[in-house]
């Protein structure tokens, strides 16, 4: 694999780059507070080969937002759910704005 292939995937924000434990350094969390978003379906963490859960950047940022409404009291379901349709309003507004940008079709 060429330098510039692997130098993509790390520029990549869903490439599942960081393991389990890096991860919950990242966020300042435990293993544990991310298996319980994995079972709380916030994301589905890609599994290696050797069934080792990996993260992505996009999926810690999410984390680490869970972890932000969890310590403020928000129980993790809900947390999980807030986030779940903030990130749906976000590639809502995302979407919105590239058709505006892109101008009238025709």
């Amino acid at each position: 694999m060429s330098r510039s292939t692997t130098d993509d995937r790390f520029d990549d924000d869903d490439y599942p780059a960081y393991t389990m434990g890096s991860a919950a350094e990242m966020i300042g969390a435990t293993p544990a507070f991310l298996r319980a978003l994995d079972e709380a379906e916030l994301f589905k963490p890609l599994r290696s080969k050797g069934g080792h859960r990996r993260y992505s950047r996009h999926q810690l940022r999410l984390a680490a937002r869970a972890r932000e409404l969890v310590d403020q009291g928000t129980p993790i379901e809900a947390a999980c759910r807030i986030i779940i349709l903030e990130d749906r309003l976000e590639e809502a507004r995302r979407i919105n704005e590239e058709l505006r940008t892109a101008g009238p079709s025709g």
